[in-house]
């Protein structure tokens, strides 16, 4: 006996009878169909948010994990049983859900273009591989950089490299970046992996990076001595790098007011450059502090009309 005939019955049985004239027997039969769907529904979705919960925290999940799938599962209860109330009940009215439908698809599709885009993206890092897990990437459009952790289907995730600090150092803070925005983004890989053997001198350089340290010099200092000091820094800190890329440091130059830039360039790790930088500049400022021949430049300010500062 389903609930609607027991509702009528126990309308009947309380000799309600102005009130099953007043409303349309079919009417109180909906009434009571509708209101047993409803009551359903809740009950189902009570207990179906605990079992996803309960499952959730079995597999050791978090409970905000199991707080957002259990906001989802109700949003998805509360979209289903009206349109299953319209289909059971009022078939009619059908067109309504159909329209809404017709239209919520369009809106839907247009909703979903940069997710389309996102797994179109995922597919194309997935096959081609221009970037791999561990690889660090830098997109200079968006002005990051950091340490590939996932490429999921959604979100390319990155151990962010700087942002909290002023160096090329992994800070332990993950950025998701839609795939989308790779599509229209270059994005530079200093890590980069290949799929078949390289030539010889791109193989030996694949996890190194040209870097450089900047040092002031004054015009009296000797030349000769100071490009010593630098290149012999650069060669005692990266000696297994420049045997493994066959490259020397060497020394650029440029002339300014107060002095003159010497550029100490060499090759070094592409995930490893704040430290070794450190270790050349450290055993520059020693070697420069102890030689008389070489000085650093240092502006030199005055004033016009009091003459030199003292």
């Amino acid at each position: 006996m389903s609930a609607e005939t027991l509702l009528v019955g126990f309308l009947v049985q309380l000799d309600l009878e102005g009130v099953l004239e007043f409303f349309d027997l079919e009417a109180v039969r909906t009434a009571a169909g509708v209101l047993v769907v409803i009551m359903g529904a809740f009950v189902f979705y009570k207990l179906s948010s605990k079992a996803i919960r309960a499952a959730i925290l079995k597999t050791k999940g978090r409970e905000e994990d199991a707080k957002m799938l259990v906001n989802f599962w109700r949003v998805a209860v509360a979209f289903v049983t009206p349109l299953f109330i319209i289909a059971v009940f009022f078939p009619q009215f059908w067109v309504i859900p159909t329209f809404l439908g017709a239209f919520g698809g369009l809106f839907l599709g247009w909703a979903l273009q940069p997710v389309v885009s996102g797994v179109a993206a995922w597919l194309l890092i997935t096959l081609k591989r221009p970037f791999r897990l561990g690889d660090r990437i830098h997109l200079p459009t968006l002005n990051l950089k950091g340490d590939v952790l996932d490429v999921g289907p959604m979100y390319t995730v990155l151990n962010q490299v700087g942002g909290s600090v002023e160096s090329e150092e992994p800070v332990g803070r993950n950025i998701l970046i839609p795939n989308n925005m790779l599509f229209g983004h270059p994005a530079v890989n200093f890590t980069p992996r290949w799929k078949q053997k390289p030539p010889k001198q791109v193989a030996d350089q694949s996890v190194y990076t040209l870097d450089e340290v900047v040092v002031r010099i004054t015009y009296d200092t000797d030349w000769e001595v100071a490009e010593g000091i630098l290149l012999d820094a650069a060669r005692n800190v990266t000696a297994d790098i420049i045997a493994a890329t066959q490259n020397d440091p060497y020394i650029r130059s440029d002339m300014y007011d107060y002095g003159i830039y010497l550029r100490l360039r060499y090759m070094t790790l592409a995930t490893d450059r704040p430290r070794i930088k450190y270790e050349i500049e450290k055993r520059v400022s020693k070697a420069f502090s102890k030689n008389d021949k070489v000085d650093f430049a240092i502006p030199f300010v005055y004033s016009a009309k009091k003459g030199p500062k003292r």
